[in-house]
């Protein structure tokens, strides 16, 4: 019903009323762009939803959307992304003649293709996050031109409009802060759009309740989204001060508990791990939005709420999932529990798979396979269900934590494979004080199973050699340092693998595979890397 009523022609004249002639107040100037990402925009390449889509661009800057008269690309996230206009970033950071000339065309061709509804361009946090993009990118876009300031205006009104009335049906899950964001920045920036500030406020309030934890982790376990929620409500903090407008203590509070959580996401180069469907990050975005929140302090050692554990020592970091899907944060859930990363300072050796939409890749970046975690049967340690949705899986994490003289100790386990294949998986973790030793035993207890197999792939850059008699791997790290690993219990061997943590084409890697049978009394597997 909605939608036959959105899709009305009465429903456009809803939306028409006054179009200011400026803003009311100029958002505070954030660097979020990437001047590299805006000259590749030039050349046709988007970073979209995290991959980087290659789109043919007209010879001539006079038409640009109507080259893709439908704007649906493969993946519907893309798609959405496309028409969130987050990307404009780039340009504004790029600041020249051209990325002007091409921001403009742009705009005035989605503005000439897009300004009636419909279903995906007009989403509540599609609409949230081109708002976002054009208010914070007007100063670029229309330095002296009254005549593309006029429509840009006109058009972000009638989207504002739309969205006072649309914002609370957002999706439930990270989305909704996107539409927040949107509205928060329209009535605070536009004039004739302040009544609806303190329903966004409100809707912001609720949304964090429901969504973030009390350990600060959002309830999605996907360190990318933490990342970017967190730099969006740093974003409307900033906006009401600059306004001389009362910050919400709740919003305070949130930013509070979610920076040291996000801290704890990082690997030793900056950037995040990858779980839940995240991705590297650029190091420099995310020592950006850590700053922006004025909060100094440690990392997080311990997340109990969301699900994961930091051990740092030395120059050694090692993140490890202990956690299980939170309900309303299934959708990309990943079967990744008790997988790990490991960093040695600014190389990553150990990882997960990362994520890829699109191809069939994302069914597969989601397997337990795709983890550097243990995989019995070659079955998930949870079930895929159609629409994204989970079945059979984990029901009980446990993780005990100790602590002395600088060593750190991991005691944990799961039950996901119960019920499929009839053992209980557990995982221990030991890291030394000078983080030169990395040692694990996984254990399976139970009747049932014929094999496992414990999977550590390794990051693109780690160059990795079999011994002669398969007793140990010589890891060699981009920086050159030198380890190895050895493990008892089970054969070693090395295999391919695929690796999308950075979101570009899938990269061939290798991966560390210590496998074994399962005969009726389970399997304890001890392991190690460690310096040499």
């Amino acid at each position: 019903m909605k939608k036959l009523l959105y899709g009305s022609p009465i429903y456009g004249l809803m939306l028409k009323g006054k179009t200011p002639d400026a803003l009311r107040l100029s958002p505070p100037e954030r660097a979020i762009g990437d001047a590299a990402a805006g000259r590749a925009i030039l050349a046709g390449d988007f970073m979209l939803a995290r991959h980087r889509v290659r789109l043919d661009l007209p010879e001539k800057e006079d038409s640009f959307f109507p080259a893709i008269p439908d704007f649906v690309l493969e993946a519907p996230d893309q798609s959405a992304a496309l028409h969130g206009f987050s990307w404009l970033n780039h340009l504004v950071a790029l600041g020249n003649a051209e990325a002007l000339l091409r921001s403009r065309t742009l705009i005035r061709g989605w503005i000439e293709t897009y300004d009636k509804w419909q279903d995906m361009a007009w989403r509540p946090d599609v609409v949230g996050e081109r708002l976002t993009s054009w208010i914070n990118g007007i100063r670029f876009i229309c330095p002296d031109d009254s005549e593309m300031r006029r429509a840009v205006l006109e058009s972000a009104m009638r989207q504002t409009r739309h969205l006072g009335r649309s914002c609370a049906t957002a999706p439930k899950d990270a989305r909704a802060f996107k539409a927040i964001h949107g509205l928060v920045t329209a009535a605070i920036c536009l004039p004739g759009a302040e009544v609806m500030l303190d329903g966004a406020l409100n809707l912001m309030i609720r949304e964090m309740d429901r969504q973030i934890l009390a350990d600060g982790g959002h309830f999605e376990r996907n360190p990318s989204l933490q990342l970017d929620i967190l730099d969006a409500l740093n974003n409307m903090r900033d906006l009401l001060i600059a306004a001389h407008l009362e910050v919400p203590t709740p919003l305070l509070g949130a930013i509070d508990r979610m920076t040291p959580m996000l801290r704890a996401m990082r690997l030793g180069d900056g950037g995040l791990a990858l779980f839940n469907g995240s991705f590297e990050e650029g190091a420099d975005r995310v020592k950006a939005v850590l700053s922006g929140t004025g909060i100094k302090g440690q990392a997080a050692t311990s997340a109990p709420h969301t699900g994961f554990q930091r051990l740092s020592s030395g120059r050694t970091t090692v993140i490890m999932d202990t956690g299980m899907p939170i309900p309303g944060g299934q959708a990309n859930a990943h079967a990744g529990t008790l997988s790990f990363e490991m960093s040695v300072a600014k190389d990553r050796l150990v990882v997960n798979c990362g994520s890829r939409h699109g191809g069939g890749w994302q069914t597969a970046t989601r397997t337990t396979a795709a983890h550097s975690a243990l995989v019995a049967d070659d079955t998930n340690s949870m079930e895929f269900l159609s629409g994204g949705r989970i079945g059979v899986g984990p029901t009980n994490v446990t993780c005990t934590r100790r602590e002395s003289d600088g060593k750190v100790w991991l005691e944990t386990g799961h039950n996901g494979y119960v019920k499929t294949v009839g053992v209980l998986h557990k995982r221990n973790l030991y890291l030394s004080p000078d983080g030169e030793d990395l040692r694990g035993e996984d254990s399976i207890e139970g009747s049932g199973g014929k094999d496992f197999a414990i999977r550590f792939h390794l990051h693109p850059g780690v160059h990795a050699s079999l011994v002669q008699d398969r007793s140990a791997v010589l890891l060699k790290l981009p920086s050159g340092g030198g380890w190895q690993f050895q493990a008892s219990g089970g054969s070693i061997s090395l295999e391919e693998s695929i690796y999308l943590g950075d979101g570009g084409e899938p990269r061939r890697i290798e991966q560390i595979v210590v496998s074994g049978p399962l005969h009726g009394d389970g399997a304890e597997i001890k392991w190690r890397f460690h310096k040499i």
